[in-house]
């Protein structure tokens, strides 16, 4: 897999950026932690809808410039940058866990460039009034997202606590040290190149530094800076019933909360099944907006 190339932003901050292909662009938002390294079964379903892989390393992530006090809303100026240096007046886009919320601001604050979002296990925001944040989370993400919330200083002491182990993780080891944060559904899913593609990516995103994974938790539990109710692209929810690592009721308020929203609620799937056995329906429903 070639490296990134180095993309100079108008603050004077750099990214990593992945361009694979031609065509019209899809922009990936990346979990936390991880990478936007691409995955060659999707380079290939993008090939045959005329479509190129677009990813990149958020703020803080591989050898992007770390962002302190960044909101989710400010993904909007990246992927504006990214656009511009391809050319590109159009885009689709999706985000992956952590990368959900962050595929709909880009939805929300670049209406005039994306034609259509997705999100594949999005978090909700904190609080989402009318659930429990935390029902059916695995105990890894609760201590976690606890932590943060009592003491902003707690994240940067858990990040440097799990740092090596993760910048370390093989596609062997991976479902194992996900731990709790999986159920028997996912584990059936993160095997063989898939396993090795999310360890490759996580290396990636944490080769330099932790700090793109704590910048996230504070981003993700203050105002992420627009409001769903503004947003008018279409924006596809999928989530699955067997999800630990961002629960069932997120993607439910998700769709209940955004005027646009066009649900795939699956009860079978897990976080990570659904990016497995859903690839290509979520990449052909983007498409019909």
């Amino acid at each position: 897999m070639p490296g990134p190339i180095a993309l100079d932003l108008p603050d004077g901050r750099r990214l990593d950026l992945y361009v694979t292909g031609e065509g019209v662009p899809l922009v990936f938002h990346h979990g936390s932690p991880f990478s936007g390294i691409d995955f060659p079964p999707l380079i290939a379903l993008l090939a045959e809808r005329g479509m190129r892989f677009v990813g990149y390393n958020r703020a803080g992530y591989g050898s992007s410039t770390r962002q302190p006090g960044r909101s989710v809303a400010d993904v909007a100026h990246d992927v504006r940058a990214i656009l511009d240096h391809l050319d590109a007046d159009e885009a689709y886009t999706y985000g992956w866990s952590g990368g959900g919320p962050h595929a709909i601001a880009t939805g929300a604050l670049l209406p005039d460039r994306i034609r259509a979002v997705a999100t594949i296990g999005g978090v909700a925001p904190w609080p989402a009034e009318g659930i429990d944040w935390f029902e059916g989370m695995g105990p890894e993400n609760v201590e976690e997202f606890h932590a943060t919330l009592a003491d902003p200083e707690n994240s940067v002491r858990s990040a440097e606590r799990d740092w090596p182990k993760w910048r370390a993780v093989t596609g062997p080891d991976i479902a194992a040290t996900y731990g709790g944060l999986i159920d028997h559904v996912d584990n059936a899913a993160l095997t063989g190149d898939f396993a090795e593609y999310v360890a490759a990516a996580t290396r990636e995103g944490l080769r330099e530094s932790y700090w793109g994974w704590v910048d996230d938790d504070y981003a993700f539990m203050k105002p992420w800076g627009f409001e769903l109710g503004s947003l008018k692209v279409p924006v596809h929810i999928w989530q699955g019933g067997h999800d630990k690592m961002v629960p069932f009721g997120h993607g439910q308020w998700l769709a209940s909360h955004i005027p646009s929203a066009r649900p795939h609620l699956l009860p079978e799937e897990g976080h990570i099944s659904l990016a497995v056995t859903q690839l290509a329906r979520i990449i052909d429903a983007l498409i019909a907006g």
